[in-house]
Formats: C-alpha cells, sequence, structure tokens
C-alpha cells in the first residue's frame, strides 16, 4: 500500500493505492472516509490495482471551499490525470452513497476515463423536496449541536438492527472516527446533494455494464426507489443484499466482494 496526494485549488488530496493491474477507484460516502472499504480492499487487492481517494474533507483530505458534487468529480479526474495508465486502461468507479452521485457526474464530465461503473446503496435520481428538507434539517442539526452528535445520532440507522446487535464495537468504530469531521465538511456535503441535478440521463445512455448494489433494508436509499433505475441502463447488473441496510460493504462483506470480483472481471 502506498499512501499519496495532490494538490487541488492549494488544498490535499489524499488516496492510497494497492496492488497491481487494472485500475478501480472505491469512493466513500457520506460521514465515511477511505477505510470503508477494508473489507474489499483486503479481498481485491490480489486481483487489482485500488485507488482508495478520501473525499475532500474527509479522512486526511482537506477541504475545498465551496465544492460540490461536480468538483468532487474534478478532483477525481485529477487524480486519473496523475496515475500512470488511466485513460489507457480505463478505470471502473465503484461509488457509495454520496460517492455514487460523484460517480454519476464523473461519467457525464469525463466517460473517456471510465470502463464502467458501479452505484453501491445511491441513486441517479434527484433529492425529491421531502429529502431535500430531511437534509436541510440535518444541516441545522449539525449547526446547533455539532458534527461529532450528528454522526452519533445517524450512523446507527445506517445499519440493520441485527448488525448492530451483533457488531457493537464496529458501529461504535465508526461513530468514533465521525468525531473528526468538521461541520462545514458535513454540511457541504448535504448542500452538495441538495443541488445535484437529475441524472438518469447518464444511466439510459451510458452503453458499457453498471452495477447496482441495492441495501433491502435501506432507509437512506429506499429499496423501491433503487429497483426504479435498474431497468434504464443497456446493461445493468443488479444485485440486492437481503441482509443489508446501507453499509453493505460491512453487513455482507464476503457476498459484496464476490459481486465486485465477478462484476469486474467481465466489465
Amino acid at each position: 500500500m502506498e499512501t499519496r496526494s495532490f494538490l487541488f485549488q492549494n488544498k490535499k488530496i489524499a488516496y492510497k493505492v494497492y496492488g497491481e493491474g487494472r485500475p478501480v477507484i472505491l469512493l466513500h460516502g457520506f460521514g465515511e472516509h477511505s477505510n470503508i472499504w477494508e473489507p474489499q480492499i483486503k479481498f481485491l487487492e490480489p486481483h487489482f490495482r485500488l485507488i482508495v481517494p478520501d473525499i475532500p474533507g474527509s479522512g486526511e483530505s482537506e477541504l475545498v471551499p465551496d465544492a460540490n458534487i461536480d468538483t468532487y468529480a474534478d478532483i477525481i479526474k485529477e487524480l486519473c490525470d496523475i496515475e500512470p495508465g488511466m485513460i489507457l486502461e480505463g478505470a471502473v468507479l465503484i461509488g457509495h452513497s454520496m460517492g455514487g452521485y460523484i460517480t454519476l457526474a464523473f461519467a457525464e464530465k469525463y466517460p473517456q476515463y471510465l470502463k464502467s461503473f458501479g452505484l453501491f446503496h445511491s441513486s441517479a435520481f434527484a433529492d425529491a423536496e421531502e429529502k431535500k428538507e430531511t437534509r436541510r434539517k440535518a444541516i441545522e442539526f449539525i449547526k446547533e449541536k455539532g458534527a461529532g452528535s450528528f454522526i452519533k445520532t445517524s450512523t446507527p440507522n445506517l445499519f440493520t438492527e441485527s448488525y448492530k446487535e451483533k457488531h457493537p464495537a464496529k458501529v461504535a468504530k465508526l461513530i468514533e472516527e465521525g468525531n473528526k469531521f468538521t461541520n462545514e465538511a458535513l454540511i457541504q456535503y448535504y448542500e452538495a446533494m441538495i443541488a445535484r441535478p437529475d441524472r438518469t440521463g447518464i444511466l439510459k445512455s451510458y452503453q458499457q455494464p453498471i452495477l447496482f448494489i441495492i441495501g433491502e433494508h435501506d432507509k437512506a436509499i429506499p429499496f423501491e426507489d433503487s429497483m426504479k433505475q435498474c431497468h434504464l441502463p443497456s446493461q445493468s447488473h443488479v444485485h440486492i443484499l437481503r441482509e443489508s441496510a446501507h453499509m453493505g460493504m460491512w453487513e455482507e462483506a464476503d457476498k459484496v466482494n464476490d459481486i465486485l470480483l465477478s462484476f469486474l472481471q467481465v466489465s
């Protein structure tokens, strides 16, 4: 493993590189950083060159002022320009939750870099008004009580009750790591998600394989909403995690690893 970084608008963007071979980018979501992919990294490292960034304001990456979903996609493009062979080989980009929103923006702006992509507990639909209002309430909570309190309140809802009962230490660790977030970072993420456009057109026009990993008990990206987008691409690979909510990379790690390996081998 190598830890690398570059500057974007004079802010440090950190990422890790594991293994060798075809490039695969793993993009984490809201309230996480790159270590969320640890079970997948261990499994996939022998087969691929894994590039795992911290989104600005998460992990070791500095917050980029006034950034939005398109800005984050531009940052991934800069990363691709730095890493050798990305255009010639084409990367597979897998995005979890907010990372999926960034993946779609990247596919829209920079398709020449992509061989295929995957949406992991994510959606191409814009926020409905009800969802926007929920996010605005979250912003007010963060302003009033702080990022750490918000992560402590919201993180348990990302898991099934069964997983929380069996793995309380893992959930507690994720909450503890959430204390590292600033109010500004979480608010920026929410504002970026509220403002993002509908990108179902990308699903309709993209001609390469698209992976969908869907949690049956997901409250953040409801199952019914996730399923509505799966028929749009010409090549959909759809997998439902029957025992997962929003954190399938942990809740059903072995199954997710097999799904990713199978998709990456054919895409």
